[in-house]
């Protein structure tokens, strides 16, 4: 048997030969990276042995903790049968079982499941679904092949999914090879465009949107939207009422409104999916990351009968949806994804997260009167905690400061691993976090954040 390598052999081995995503790699040579070799519940383990709070769910995917039985069990029993066979002109059990249990969690109406690989992949088969199908069903509408999406949106990095996306430090330099976009205002409360408060404001942000409805929906396919809070964009939450409206307006101006669940499904708002907090069914959704509970890469885009329909035909008509991909409906992901919403139901994980929510939003109080914080935005366990220079003025860090970074690091120190969004740090830990070490993590926040000079 090789002997394994060492850790410094790792680490040198690591600068040689990777390339990390998110990471200015000229700076990452010249650090002492972590190499997790082990995880155990809300606890990552690296190869030194010293344990890490996993602060962001190994970025907002890991649900009931790392090495949960169950899902270590399904995962082990599919591998005994088969790890994958093609979805082409071919099916299999855990793709079969996972489609109908899909349906039956999702907003009443959506009722077929398209298979990909991850959150992008998933939001690129909805904005394809989306032209075609206006194309095929109902051309009269007009051309139909643009699409609406808030400023600061984060959709993933290929191409269509950018295209809908407004982060201009990821995406300006590839603008030459994006289609073009409608773009509208995001309901930023902390720091709002129209200079309102809410809820006096009464939802303003909304009637711009509204007026592009009006006067461009012959060319829009469809709004995509992050329903309640935008991830990526630094956890900008919705007001209430927010999404219904947005619902209400893509239905009278005859627009498909694409839910992007990628980031607030299965659980981290509180709900099982985040639509589901003002009733809203969408034409089509988005959703990927906790499916598989962390263990697995899988997407879905779910969509309604009405759309599906636009893509039947004869063979000679050539309606159909011609996209797929190697791993499209996997059997290892299907079928541990089947374990995870089994654990949903029998360990009663929504319910049992209702009150670890109000304990955090209790304990993120005691941040809130921090200096260096701005603002801290909550949905679930969904957390940002946006950092300033100034908090009268909301004057923020020049990026310069890498403040966000500068916290992470001292957190990481003390056993929090966190994962910030330039001046935003970002906690979304795993829904089955105990309340001991949720609170350790809000404390680790508090003494991390404290070191922060904003002289």
């Amino acid at each position: 048997m090789a002997r394994q390598p060492s850790t410094k052999q790792l680490k040198d081995w690591d600068r040689r030969y990777l390339w990390h995503p998110f990471t200015q790699m000229q700076e990452w040579e010249q650090e002492d990276p972590l190499i997790i070799e082990r995880g155990k519940g809300s606890y990552l383990i690296d190869t030194e042995g010293k344990k890490y709070l996993d602060g962001t769910s190994s970025i907002w995917v890991n649900l009931h903790g790392h090495r949960h039985p169950v899902l270590d069990r399904a995962l082990k029993q599919q591998l005994d049968n088969i790890a994958h066979s093609t979805f082409l002109g071919l099916s299999n059990p855990p793709a079969i079982e996972l489609a109908r249990e899909l349906i039956r969690i999702a907003p009443k109406g959506l009722s077929r499941v398209f298979y990909s690989d991850n959150g992008s992949t998933a939001v690129e088969i909805a904005l394809k679904m989306a032209v075609q199908y206006w194309q095929q069903r109902h051309p009269e509408a007009g051309p139909k092949n643009t699409f609406l999406h808030l400023k600061l949106a984060y959709h993933g990095d290929t191409i269509g999914a950018v295209s809908v996306g407004n982060i201009a430090l990821f995406h300006s330099r590839f603008k030459p090879l994006l289609f073009p976009t409608l773009e509208a205002e995001p309901p930023y409360c902390y720091r709002c465009p129209l200079n309102l408060t809410h809820p006096a404001c009464k939802l303003a942000c909304i009637d711009p949107i509204e007026q592009i409805l009006k006067t461009r929906h012959r060319e829009l396919a469809g709004f995509i939207i992050e329903p309640l809070m935008q991830a990526a964009a630094g956890m900008i939450p919705q007001p209430a009422g927010y999404l219904q409206r947005i619902r209400d307006l893509c239905t009278k101006y005859d627009v498909l409104l694409i839910a992007d669940e990628v980031a607030t499904g299965f659980g981290r708002t509180g709900k099982m999916l985040a639509c589901e907090h003002e009733a809203v069914t969408p034409d089509l959704m988005a959703i990927s990351k906790g499916i598989t509970g962390g263990y697995m890469p899988l997407a879905a885009t779910l969509t309604t009968d009405e759309i599906y329909q636009g893509f039947l035909g004869t063979y000679d008509e050539f309606k159909t949806f011609f996209h797929g991909h190697s791993f499209t409906g996997n059997p290892l992901g299907c079928a541990v994804a089947l374990a995870n919403l089994h654990i949903f139901r029998h360990e009663k994980t929504l319910a049992r997260l209702a009150p670890k929510i109000k304990l955090l939003r209790q304990w993120l109080i005691s941040l809130a009167e921090l200096p260096q914080v701005g603002d801290i935005r909550q949905s679930g366990f969904m957390v940002g905690i946006e950092l300033v220079k100034d908090k009268l003025t909301k004057e923020p860090f020049p990026l310069s400061a890498r403040s966000g970074h500068r916290v992470a690091s001292i957190a990481r120190t003390k056993g929090l691993l966190l994962r910030p969004i330039g001046n935003v740090l970002v906690l979304m830990p795993p829904l089955s976090t105990s309340t001991e070490e949720l609170k350790k993590m809000v404390e680790i926040l508090m003494e991390s954040i404290e070191t922060l000079r904003i002289d």
